[in-house]
Order: structure tokens, then sequence, then C-alpha cells
């Protein structure tokens, strides 16, 4: 297939280009950069150093032989998305292109409306593109489980059979999102499935948890073909956070009592997903959504065992939440659709760990010690940019 891949640059794009390279799919990426131009506004950068995307590029096609097509733009450009898509003509458009921090979203109403436009707007112009120009692309999105939040019932792959006065009908999954973030990709659902109803297009919303890792087959292969790994209080993921962590000798930041429950999954699993989805396509006018992830923890949970994995002695630290949450709730999401579909998960494992450990013991002194803690209070509606305490 020819797959277009929006955020071709970040932490998951990038991975996921190569992975289908190798794969033998005609790839192209597309990039404005800005997640670079946060790291610089934050005062944090990449623990795992990254090329460029031009030098990973470069590095990839010396190895293997197979050349990726680069576009640089913004995805709030119409004139640039039309562009694209017109000369790339992609079979499949695999879509990262968003803000990704929940945190980030929150700092106050300028990161909030940037968010919301960024994200938005982008998808739309995406919608229309493909609408205008060839409505037989599969549109593979990147959702999040946080659309969901955590309500006192079981979660389903998007949609829910509901009952009401006698009659019956499947629905949209009720959305409790818990951020002007995860707001964005609540409304990112709602444009694409009226998009799939109004103009027959057809769409994948993956609805993925919570990240860990950083290295596959094949970034592993040059150190330009890393992929970036973020430690700071705003885009660190949990998982990774609290590897760096204790590495660094940092005690581990619960927020909360660590009762807050989310589903996980490997890096490696997120590229097969991707892979997975575009290799089986919904039919024309179809929306369907895919839960992505493979294991549900407690952030206690996972505090525990990183405690427990690392060869040193680790502090776990019991922090003020500064999310508007419940500390404590139910929650059970399903998620087999993508099993049924061939799915194998690695699942969180000692050695995953461990190997964690080693590559943040090799660049742990590029670590910002000022930006490991969060200063994002997501009550206020005003924060300082930079942790000055």
């Amino acid at each position: 297939m020819r797959i277009l891949i929006l955020g071709g640059d970040g932490y998951l794009g990038w991975p996921t280009a190569i992975y289908l390279s190798h794969q033998g799919h005609d790839i192209a990426v597309a990039d404005n950069f800005v997640r670079r131009q946060y790291d610089y506004e934050l005062g944090a950068e990449s623990l795992v150093p990254i090329a460029s995307l031009q030098q990973r590029v470069k590095t990839w096609k010396d190895i293997t032989g197979r050349k990726i097509n680069v576009y640089v733009g913004d995805m709030t450009d119409a004139g640039f998305v039309y562009r694209m898509i017109e000369e790339f003509k992609p079979d499949t458009i695999v879509h990262y292109a968003e803000q990704r921090s929940a945190p980030y979203s929150m700092i106050d109403r300028e990161h909030a409306v940037y968010t919301q436009v960024n994200n938005v707007v982008g998808t739309l112009n995406v919608i229309y593109a493909i609408a205008d120009l060839n409505p037989d692309i599969h549109l593979v999105k990147l959702g999040s489980m946080g659309e969901y939040g955590t309500p006192n019932i079981d979660i389903e792959e998007g949609f829910l059979e509901v009952e009401h006065n006698g009659r019956k009908d499947i629905l949209p999954y009720p959305k409790q999102p818990g951020s002007f973030y995860h707001l964005s990709k609540v409304h990112d659902s709602h444009n694409i499935l009226f998009a799939c109803k109004n103009f027959g297009l057809r769409s994948t919303d993956l609805n993925q948890g919570i990240v860990y890792g950083v290295e596959t087959e094949q970034t592993v292969l040059h150190p330009d073909l890393a992929t970036r790994l973020d430690y700071d209080g705003v885009f660190g993921t949990v998982l990774n956070r609290f590897c760096i962590e204790a590495v660094l000798g940092h005690p581990l930041t619960v927020y909360g009592v660590g009762e807050q429950k989310r589903g996980l999954l490997d890096i490696r699993d997120t590229v097969r997903c991707i892979e997975i989805a575009a290799e089986n396509p919904p039919e024309r006018g179809e929306y369907r959504v895919f839960n992505q992830f493979t294991e549900e923890f407690s952030i206690k949970e996972l505090a525990e065992l990183v405690a427990k994995t690392y060869p040193g002695e680790v502090k776990v630290e019991l922090v003020e939440d500064p999310r508007t949450e419940a500390l404590t709730h139910y929650f059970n999401a399903r998620h087999t659709k993508l099993i049924d579909l061939g799915l194998v998960p690695h699942l969180l494992s000692d050695t995953l760990i461990q190997s964690l450990f080693g590559v943040i013991e090799k660049y742990k002194d590029r670590v910002n010690w000022d930006v490991i803690r969060t200063f994002v209070n997501w009550r206020r509606t005003r924060n300082p940019l930079y942790n000055n305490d």
C-alpha cells in the first residue's frame, strides 16, 4: 500500500513509518516539527538524542535501500494538506499529527485553545481533502482511551447498545474526557463519524492507551533511527517516567494514592496495530473503533513493578494529584478487536523494563532535573511555564 503518516517525526510516528516501510509499503511522512519546538518552550528535550527527520530518512535509505518521502507543512494549512494528498495519492492515511499532551493543554487558555484548534482543524482539513480527492482513502486516526474517562460501567469499543423507554439503539459510547486535549480527541471522533456517514468515508479510530518503551526492531539498527523518549512532567508518559526516575535516583512521583487505572501497550504493539488496521480496512461509509491497549494497571502497580525490577534503591513518593480525576475508580475496558485481527501482544515484563533501564542509563546525563516534576495544576486557569520552585 501507499501509506501517508501525518506526524511522522514523532515518538510513535517515526517508528511506525520505518516499520511499515520495512514491511514493504510505500511510505511518506509529514510533519511541521512543532513537537521539537515544544522542547524549546518547556526547557526539556528527548532523553535519547534524535536525528533530524531528513537525516533519519537518509540513514533509513542507506541501510535498507527503501525511500521514505517527506512533506514539511502544517495540517491546519488546508492548501498544504490537499497538495500533499493529491501528489502522494495514498491508499491509507495514518493520523498522528496532533498536540498529544494532556498537561500541555491544561497550562492556560492559550495552550487549551492552541490544542483544540491544531487538533480539530487539522483533522477537519484531512477529512475534507479525502472527501474531495479520493473517498476510498482509509483514515486511520489515533484516538485515546482518555476519551472515555472513567465511567462506573464497562467500556466498550466505541459503541454501546442502549435500551430507553422500550426501544433499543447502538450509540457512540458516552465520552467523559478529563482534559482539553482529550476533548479535542472526542471532537475528532465525532467529526470523523459524521464524515463517514455524510461523505461515505472509511475510518478506523484507534483509542490508544499509554505507550511505553522506546525501541523497535527498526529503531535499533542505527542511532539516527532512534525515536524520542520524554521524561518531563508535561510530555513524559507514566511508565517511561517511572523508569527514568528510578535510574536517576529520583522518587517515583505517584499522583494521589495511585489507584487510577490505565490501559497500556508496548511501542512495538503500537506499530503492529497500525499495520493491522491498515491491512483490514472498513467498508465505505463505516466508522469503527478499536481500543488499542493490551493490559490494565493501576499507577501504583506500575510504580511497584519498577521499584521491584530496578537493581538499586527506589523510593515511591505520593504527591498531590494535579489532575481533576477520581483518585479511586472502576475501570474495565474491552480490547478484543485487534486481538481478533491477529495482534499478538508483547506483555509487560521485567525484561522489557530492564532493557529500558539500560537505554536510560546511557543518556541520563542529558536530564534537566528542573522539568521532571509537573508544574501544571489542571484546576487553575494559569500555570507558570517553568517550575522555578
